[in-house]
């Protein structure tokens, strides 16, 4: 019934967008009875509380600060509550009238500490407390030069330092104590923290200027001779809470980046933390030295700038003869070309030209933590919800960690599920904590062994298995090759396809007795729950290719969803029962107790694939954040129904009769609860200037065009009314009541293959000719490090990790421009 134009859609900002951004509002500070409180407590989960008597006048200033906290402490998992005393009710912390004056911070039912509340006199000083508090085994506070010497020698070779010194703890008018406390709640597992609060061990490490607090990061995982001290970098911004997320990015981004394309087109994570680029440009005959003075360039800028070597013989656009530095200040701003024959006057240009404003936050305002959405960072909605969890006590014991000596026998031993992931990456410590989830579901139930390889320690391990990108799960069985899946990355989606591998597919089906059992869902009880939909193929044994195809396509969708195949000389009872021409597929329905028949002549085996992967989408289903994406890939419009709560039962007759009569094939019917996504709210305004009422019927056309067109708010929804609706549509009489923008949604940041990088970077090292003479620069080596629980150090490249950009054009060659254009004086 709809125009073609309605067949091809461009993805639009509203829909999609929002529900990724969207954040449930928090509510304000609970208050509870003590018998109601304590049984709210959770195991493992930590709690403040302050008790107060029900009918005494309470402490309005302190209250209205603790209400404050209770959203960005929530925000670490935290709950905050009001007890208020009854009495009716007998507790030890509503007793005299001293206890009255504290807050208590329990973890589970487990008392941890007391605070007196004119210590928590406001919302900085009572997140950093309670942040100090459960943090106190893992920040460690030193006093002393030597107390700081001893955790720099014992980390050396296995992980960075943030330190931190600040004028006070939990003093009035600061914030920087909560600003640190909230990074190492998130970094404390990838870092470790030290604080002080010593003015005469600042001044011993080199700074005088004791007015102001400071961090300084220490890079000692680089470091293997325990004799050398570790790098410092002062970050010279304001101890803020997004200036130490922003200052911790930079570290954990490449030093040295090469690159052989238009400076005007690359983009890194320091453009996303708004720190420019410097391209030092070099060309073949003088790579070593250019490589050389980059490296110290970049040591220089570290945290302010992003320095990358720009290789001019691979370019295919024009650099000019003279210039030999390239500055990008930010994201579509033209580049600069500069002739700058010393490092200072890089340094300089570079100092010169950074944006002077200061991200503030305001101690006036509700702080929530960290705004990831500022940072503009890819996957930094992950990243904050790894933050979130970062304290989580992870079961690893469950799953076996692989090396590179034990995975080869591991997972010829036994059945095996494989984790690949990057200890760095967001993604990967997010989906970790769902695979530690999925091992405590099947702890005892399956004989499946659950394994994971950290590919940032064993990349070798990675590459030989073929894997390029992070997180990535492979299933292993005897006698079968490898098996990814593909799913979502969540432990209910896993536990689903680790469930249906149990058995091969297709089902050889050996009876029509057990055909029927398999199309009822008898035959596989168990496994029904994990697929809505049992497929069984129908051929008489003569049809060779069609049953190959039909195989192929079992094969492939194995893991997803269960397929038979039946071949038996009775197989015509089962084809005149359910109507069906051989060959044939029977697609049996669990929740609707019904089979259907679709013909299989000529019909190749990707096509089959479509087919049963069509089946699987609901007829009319409710959309939610996690679904979206799949309806979206069947690029047609979305019919939406928006509705706050269940739709009205007339509602749905009407769309399911047009379907069911072939009236909407050309589009998307789909609805959306706005009290199970609320998100939805947004949506709607995104459509309207303002929220209509409920409930509202639109057609999105996303992927072309943009168009939304709204239902007439005065007809009621009748199979009559919206079939005239929609032949208006089609005939171009109704006008839209907006169109989206037409813009490219895409991750702001290029993807890396880092392990290609590191085997580009091996190849190019052991390939040069006769040894390298490298002048002493300063430079430190920052690519040999040694596990710290593994006691052999692996060979890896001697000179600093080079990670090329992961669309250059060609190999190319590498080179800085003439030698004679510059002096470089480090």
């Amino acid at each position: 019934m709809m125009s073609s134009s309605f067949n091809v859609f461009r993805v639009g900002i509203s829909f999609v967008v929002v529900c990724i951004f969207y954040k449930s509002a928090v509510d304000s500070l609970p208050e509870l009875s003590p018998q109601k409180y304590f049984s709210t407590l959770q195991s493992g989960k930590a709690s403040l509380a302050y008790f107060c008597q029900a009918d005494s006048p309470s402490t309005s200033i302190f209250l209205e600060e603790l209400n404050k906290a209770v959203k960005p402490l929530q925000d670490y998992g935290i709950s905050v509550a009001k007890v208020n005393c009854v009495k009716e009710e007998a507790s030890r912390y509503c007793g005299k009238e001293k206890d009255l004056m504290k807050a208590y911070l329990f973890r589970g039912n487990i008392l941890l500490r007391e605070f007196p509340t004119d210590t928590l006199f406001d919302v900085n000083a009572i997140i950093a407390h309670v942040l100090f508090a459960l943090l106190f085994n893992e920040v460690k506070y030193v006093t002393t030069l030597e107390g700081l010497q001893n955790i720099e020698n014992a980390l050396k070779g296995k992980a960075n330092i943030a330190f931190a010194y600040v004028r006070a703890i939990g003093t009035p008018g600061t914030s920087e104590h909560r600003a640190v406390m909230e990074s190492a709640f998130v970094y404390g597992t990838t870092y470790q923290f030290v604080l002080t609060t010593e003015t005469a061990l600042l001044g011993s490490i080199g700074t005088e200027d004791v007015e102001y607090a400071h961090l300084y990061f220490f890079h000692c995982k680089p470091v293997l001779d325990l004799t050398q001290q570790c790098r410092r970098t002062l970050m010279e911004q304001p101890l803020t809470t997004l200036n130490i997320y922003q200052f911790i990015k930079s570290m954990e981004a490449p030093l040295l980046t090469e690159v052989a394309e238009d400076p005007q087109q690359v983009s890194t994570v320091h453009l996303q933390l708004g720190l420019p680029l410097v391209f030092i440009v070099s060309q073949q005959a003088t790579y070593e030295a250019d490589r050389r003075t980059a490296e110290w360039v970049a040591w220089r800028l570290l945290g302010k700038a992003g320095v990358l070597l720009l290789l001019r013989d691979s370019l295919e656009v024009d650099i000019p003869q003279q210039a030999n530095v390239v500055f990008k200040r930010e994201e579509g701003m033209p580049v600069e070309y500069l002739v700058l024959h010393d490092i200072d006057l890089v340094i300089s240009h570079v100092e010169n030209n950074m944006y002077t404003e200061e991200i503030r936050e305001d101690e006036d305002d509700d702080i929530e933590g960290p705004d990831m959405d500022t940072l503009g960072i890819e996957d930094d909605e992950v990243a904050e919800t790894v933050y979130r969890d970062k304290k989580r006590q992870l079961p690893l014991e469950l799953t076996v960690e692989l090396t590179e000596e034990t995975f080869n026998g591991t997972v010829t031993a036994s059945d095996s599920i494989v984790l690949f992931y990057a200890g760095w990456q967001a993604v990967s410590m997010a989906f970790l904590q769902s695979y530690i989830d999925l091992a405590i579901k099947l702890k005892g139930t399956s004989t499946m062994l659950l394994a994971r390889v950290n590919c940032a320690d064993w990349s070798d391990v990675c590459t030989k298995q073929n894997v390029t990108e992070f997180p990535a799960v492979k299933m292993y069985k005897e006698g079968e090759n490898p098996v990814s899946y593909a799913g979502m990355l969540g432990t209910e989606d896993l536990l689903k396809f680790i469930q249906l591998n149990r058995i091969s597919c297709p089902v050889n089906i050996t009876s029509v007795q057990e055909a029927e059992e398999y199309l009822h869902g008898e035959l596989y009880k168990d496994l029904i729950s994990h697929s809505r939909v049992s497929v069984l193929g129908l051929f008489s044994p003569t049809m060779t290719t069609a049953k190959e195809n039909f195989t192929e396509a079992g094969k492939y969708l194995k893991g997803y969803v269960i397929t038979g195949i039946y071949s038996e000389e009775d197989v015509s009872i089962l084809s005149n029962k359910y109507t069906a021409t051989l060959p044939t597929l029977l697609l049996a329905r669990h929740k609707e107790d019904k089979v259907e028949s679709i013909p299989l002549a000529n019909t190749h085996a990707q096509d089959i694939i479509q087919i049963i992967t069509n089946s699987l989408l609901e007829t009319f289903p409710e959309i939610t954040v996690e679904n979206l994406p799949t309806y979206l890939r069947l690029q047609k419009p979305l019919l939406t129904l928006f509705s706050d709560g269940n739709i009205n039962p007339q509602y749905k007759k009407a769309i399911l009769t047009l379907i069911k009569e072939k009236h909407l094939d050309s589009l998307t019917p789909c609805w959306l609860n706005l009290k199970n996504t609320p998100v939805g709210r947004r949506i709607l305004q995104a459509y309207f200037d303002a929220l209509p009422p409920l409930p509202v019927l639109v057609v999105v056309n996303l992927h072309s065009g943009g168009q939304v067109f709204a239902f007439p708010s005065d007809q009621a929804v009748t199979e009559q009314n919206l079939l005239l609706w929609l032949e208006k549509l089609e005939a171009g009489l109704e006008s839209p009541i907006t169109i989206l923008p037409a813009q490219e949604w895409k991750p702001p940041l290029p993807a890396y293959n880092f392990l290609r990088m590191m085997d580009a970077a091996a190849f190019q090292h052991s390939s040069r000719k006769g040894p390298e003479c490298m002048e002493d620069t300063g430079v430190q080596e920052n690519d040999q490090e040694q596990h710290e629980d593994k006691p052999a150090i692996r060979k890896e490249p001697t000179e600093t990790l080079r990670i090329k950009h992961w669309n250059r054009r060609s190999p190319g060659k590498v080179g800085w421009g003439k030698s004679e254009h510059f002096n470089w004086q480090p």
